[in-house]
C-alpha cells in the first residue's frame, strides 16, 4: 500500500501545481510539454532503460495508446481544474473508476471478494454524493464538458497503464520511459505548431514549471505501475484505492486550501468514500 501512498500524494500534488498554474498565468501546453520532457531524463537517470527488446514486441498499439492519451488528458485536466475547481476535478477524474473495475472484472478475470463488492458499491455512493452540486444551467452545461473528457480518458488511461504492467517481454520502467518519448513527441508537435501558426512564445517560466510538474507526475505514474505490480492478481484494489484516496485528498485540499465550497452530501461521500478504501483494504488483506 506504501506505493499507493505515494502515487496518491504525486497525483494531488499535480493538480494543486495546475491550479496555482492559472494563477500565475501558466501556458499549460508548454508546462505538460517540459513535464514530460523531465520525466524522460529522470527515467533514464534512475532506471537506464534499455530498448533492444522493443523490436520484438507486439504492445504499440498499448505504447501508442498512452502517448496520445496522456499529453492530452493533461490539458483537459488543468481546463477542468481552471473551470470547476480541484476537489471536483479530481471527483470527476476518479469517477473513471467505474471503466478499469468493469475491466477488472471482464478483461481481467478477476474474482470479487463479498467485503471487495462491498468497498466498490459504496465507493460509487461515496463518488456520487461528492459529486452533487447544486449549479445553475449556464454553469452545468459550461462545466461539464471538461469533466467528461478526464472521465473518459482515465478511465482508459487505468486500464492501458494495467496493461502495460503485465507486459513481461520488456521491465516497466523501460515501458514507462517508452510512454513518456511518445508523451513528449506529441506535446512538442502542438507546441511547435502553436508556435508557427499562433505566434505564441516560448517562455522559460513554463519550462521550469514543467520541471516541477514531472517530477511528480513521474513519481505519480511509477508508483501507481509498482503497486499494480505488486498486487497484479488484484487490480480493482489499485483502482479502487488509488481513486478513492485522490478524491479524499484532493477535496481536503480544495477545502482548506483554496477554500472551495462541499455541502452535506459532499461531506458525506468523503466519509463513505473512507469506509470504502477500508472495505477493500481488509479484501486485500484477508481476502474475505
Amino acid at each position: 500500500m506504501i506505493y499507493l501512498l505515494i502515487s496518491i500524494f504525486c497525483s494531488v500534488t499535480v493538480g494543486v501545481l495546475l491550479k496555482f498554474a492559472k494563477r500565475y498565468k501558466i501556458n499549460i501546453l508548454q508546462a505538460v510539454t517540459w513535464n514530460y520532457l523531465f520525466a524522460i531524463g529522470l527515467s533514464i537517470f534512475f532506471f537506464k532503460p534499455s530498448f533492444k527488446d522493443l523490436a520484438s514486441t507486439s504492445h504499440y498499439d498499448i505504447y501508442l495508446g498512452l502517448g496520445i492519451l496522456l499529453p492530452l488528458i493533461f490539458w483537459f485536466l488543468a481546463g477542468s481544474i481552471r473551470n470547476i475547481g480541484i476537489a471536483r476535478t479530481d471527483i470527476a477524474q476518479r469517477l473513471s473508476l467505474f471503466i478499469p473495475i468493469l475491466a477488472s472484472y471482464f478483461l481481467f478475470k478477476e474474482h470479487f471478494t463479498i467485503t471487495k463488492i462491498c468497498g466498490l458499491a459504496i465507493g460509487f455512493v461515496a463518488i456520487f454524493f461528492t459529486l452533487h452540486k447544486k449549479t445553475t444551467q449556464r454553469s452545468t452545461i459550461g462545466s461539464w464538458f471538461y469533466p467528461l473528457v478526464v472521465f473518459v480518458g482515465f478511465g482508459i488511461i487505468d486500464i492501458l497503464f494495467k496493461q502495460v504492467a503485465q507486459i513481461k517481454s520488456i521491465p516497466y520502467t523501460t515501458s514507462l520511459t517508452i510512454v513518456f518519448i511518445l508523451a513528449f513527441t506529441i506535446s512538442i508537435v502542438a507546441i511547435l505548431y502553436f508556435r508557427a501558426f499562433k505566434n505564441q512564445k516560448l517562455e522559460l517560466v513554463n519550462f521550469l514549471c514543467g520541471c516541477v510538474l514531472g517530477f511528480f507526475n513521474f513519481f505519480n505514474i511509477l508508483f501507481y505501475l509498482k503497486a499494480h505490480g505488486a498486487m497484479a492478481q488484484n487490480p480493482s484494489t489499485v483502482f479502487a484505492s488509488m481513486n478513492m484516496g485522490v478524491i479524499i485528498l484532493g477535496s481536503l485540499i480544495g477545502i482548506f486550501v483554496f477554500k472551495e465550497k462541499l455541502n452535506k452530501l459532499n461531506y458525506w461521500g468523503l466519509f463513505l468514500a473512507l469506509a470504502a478504501i477500508i472495505l477493500i483494504t481488509l479484501s486485500k488483506i484477508y481476502a474475505i
